[in-house]
């Protein structure tokens, strides 16, 4: 006790700067836990099937909607890359598909505009992969042969606001395509999960996406 006495303010300050450790630890906890709430999940997957004729899924896992602003697919091969705003692409065949019903022809597919909010757990239908590929493949007339060929992705992109920031978000994921291969091995994921791009640098990179797609419409 005479010891404690002696120590008493010593005890006290170190018992003090300890206690100011916990609370900074518990206070981090919070703080990150606050933070991957707020933080945009977008999951890019497949559906009804595991071929081409699978369909592209996006599912918002955020805990707020977001707005989906553009839907890119690119088509990675050994001669380049061949990418197309999916969105803007089916906003064009769709006036196609007006015009051809005015003239009293019958549309050849179908119209439906991917462009839009997305309410958080909601999940969007695209089309299947197949379709998508055909779309690179029509869009920038791509040789049947080079379809063909070894070591392929095609990769799909989704740039989006979430809430009320500033710069769009992202998400990612790569497919390894190989037509030649059995339909249950033609589309195989390049990575386990979609790649969420929300860091600074990152949503960077898709501000400069959504730049080339909106210089590639003025011209």
């Amino acid at each position: 006790m005479e010891w404690l006495n002696d120590n008493a303010q010593a005890i006290s300050a170190v018992a003090s700067i300890c206690t100011l450790f916990v609370w900074i630890f518990y206070a981090q906890l919070l703080y990150n836990g606050y933070v991957r709430q707020r933080r945009p999940r977008v999951i890019i997957n497949r559906g009804k099937g595991i071929g081409v004729d699978a369909i592209c899924l996006i599912s918002n896992m955020s805990s707020e909607a977001i707005y989906i602003q553009h839907l890119v697919a690119a088509l990675h091969t050994q001669k380049g890359s061949y990418s197309l705003d999916v969105v803007e692409y089916q906003q064009h065949r769709g006036e196609e598909q007006r015009e051809a019903q005015q003239k009293g022809e019958p549309p050849e597919t179908s119209y439906r505009t991917h462009q839009g909010p997305l309410a958080s757990g909601d999940y969007l239908n695209i089309q299947s992969f197949g379709d998508i590929v055909n779309q690179v493949k029509e869009y920038w007339e791509i040789d049947d042969k080079q379809l063909q060929e070894q070591n392929i992705q095609l990769e799909i992109r989704v740039i989006a606001i979430y809430g009320s920031e500033d710069m769009p978000t992202g998400a990612s994921r790569t497919f390894n395509l190989d037509l030649n291969a059995s339909p249950n091995h033609q589309l195989i994921p390049a990575s386990v999960d979609t790649d969420r791009l929300n860091s600074r640098g990152q949503r960077k990179r898709v501000l400069e996406w959504a730049k080339e797609i909106e210089t590639h419409k003025a011209r």
